[in-house]
């Protein structure tokens, strides 16, 4: 006789989210058996697909709860940074909706930049020098001291572009300047660490760490990792760089240190922790941690797993992880992002997209949408990273090769995207 799972069966999930994160999530949690009815708020056009979508916003904090109980959810799934920060696992908790964390206090660990540091000076986790300041003053004078060029912070949540590498003195002040004036409150100073930056996942019940996999994307809008920092232009995973010697230190020396901490300061860490990492000569130091699934760098992990993601995220909840073991694909997954033209500076709504279903009969091309509604029978660009075309193969040069391929089918001359995806795997 088969045993049921502790979680129970036929499972109604909510997960919440517009983004390319979130299909991806959708996507792995609509296989699953576990999961009898799935619904997303607030989704898009691409989420309509594998979930019934619901016209909340992520940050409706009470209208989601209100949702979750109405319709006797089982379990949330929280994509973006924001929610987490204002605590919505918090109430589904207090509402008796089990979810995903982390808690607003767990959040802190993207919420706030300082408090990361903070935390690696005391538990000495590799990491870059820094000071936090409020008085651009102070802050010009200890940023004169690194030299150049040196790193600008924004202390809060930035969607991934809270970061300035200032390269001159005068793109130093500017952004020291606006980052204050914009955050109105800290900003953080830092050392410029030289290496190959990488991102690693894992999961944690406040007590056990599940690692998951690492990837790497590709900040900078343009070629040749050129132009302003963005959410990310694209993203691969296996990572080269992350060695399995390096994945163990990375363990030893930054993971377990932070849940250890979190714990001994009554603040339990619990749900997806993302790691960002400078590596040089085999040694990772901490950049930043996010509290979720990385974007794009989620939509090439899901690629890869070949476990039930709602399995894995349901035991991350009820502190069972150290019964769990998850199997990855040995084959490499590139996701390529297409993006507004202008982005991420100005750019126009409501381009219309069209060919996406042959771009998508590609071998081991998935796509995910990230900002895009149906009007009148047209699929329209509603953001700046609007299509995440992912694909798997044997190699990262079989997957960069569907990937591209499929990118240059679809009929969207108001878009554009980087042509040198994966570069830093292809040049090994």
């Amino acid at each position: 006789m088969t045993r049921k799972p502790w979680w129970g069966e036929n499972l109604r999930f909510l997960l919440v989210g517009s983004g390319g994160r979130e299909h991806a999530l959708a996507w792995a949690l609509s296989a699953s058996p576990l999961v009898d009815k799935l619904y997303c708020a607030p989704g898009n056009a691409g989420i309509a697909h594998v979930a019934e979508r619901v016209p909340i916003d992520a940050l409706e904090l009470d209208r989601l709860v209100d949702f979750a109980k109405a319709e006797k959810i089982d379990f949330v799934v929280i994509g973006p940074e924001a929610p987490l920060v204002a605590g919505l696992w918090d109430r589904l908790e207090a509402a008796g909706i089990r979810a995903l964390g982390p808690s607003a206090a767990g959040a802190v660990l993207e919420g706030s930049k300082g408090y990361v540091k903070d935390l690696c000076t005391a538990k000495d986790i590799p990491t870059a020098a820094y000071a936090r300041f409020s008085d651009a003053g102070a802050a010009r004078r200890f940023a004169a001291s690194l030299g150049l060029p040196v790193v600008v912070k924004a202390d809060g949540l930035a969607a991934g572009k809270g970061v300035v590498i200032a390269a001159s003195e005068a793109e130093r002040d500017r952004a020291i300047e606006s980052m204050l004036y914009n955050a109105g409150q800290e900003i953080l100073i830092e050392e410029y660490l030289e290496g190959e930056e990488a991102s690693f996942f894992v999961l944690s019940d406040g007590e056990n760490v599940l690692p998951l996999a690492g990837a790497q994307d590709h900040k900078r809008a343009f070629v040749g990792d050129n132009g302003p920092n963005t959410g990310g232009m694209g993203a691969y995973s296996p990572a080269p760089v992350l060695t399995q010697a390096v994945i163990g230190r990375t363990l030893e020396k930054i993971i377990k240190p932070t849940i250890t901490a979190m714990a001994e300061r009554a603040t339990p860490y619990m749900g997806v922790l993302y790691a960002g990492l400078m590596i040089k000569n085999g040694e990772p130091k901490l950049i930043e941690y996010n509290c979720r699934f990385g974007d794009p760098e989620c939509q090439v992990l899901i690629m890869r797993l070949k476990s039930d993601l709602a399995a894995a995220l349901l035991a991350t909840r009820d502190r069972q992880l150290n019964h769990l073991d998850l199997r990855w694909s040995d084959h490499a997954a590139l996701t390529v992002v297409m993006a507004a033209r202008g982005y991420p500076g100005e750019y126009t709504k409501g381009s219309e997209i069209r060919n996406l279903d042959a771009a998508a009969q590609v071998e081991g091309v998935q796509i995910f949408h990230a900002a895009t509604e149906w009007r009148d029978g047209k699929l329209m660009a509603t953001g700046g990273r609007v299509l995440d075309v992912t694909a798997l193969g044997n190699t990262v040069v079989e997957a960069q090769a569907r990937a591209y391929r499929a990118v240059d089918l679809i009929d969207w001359p108001d878009g554009f995207c980087r042509r040198d995806i994966g570069w830093r795997a292809l040049q090994r």
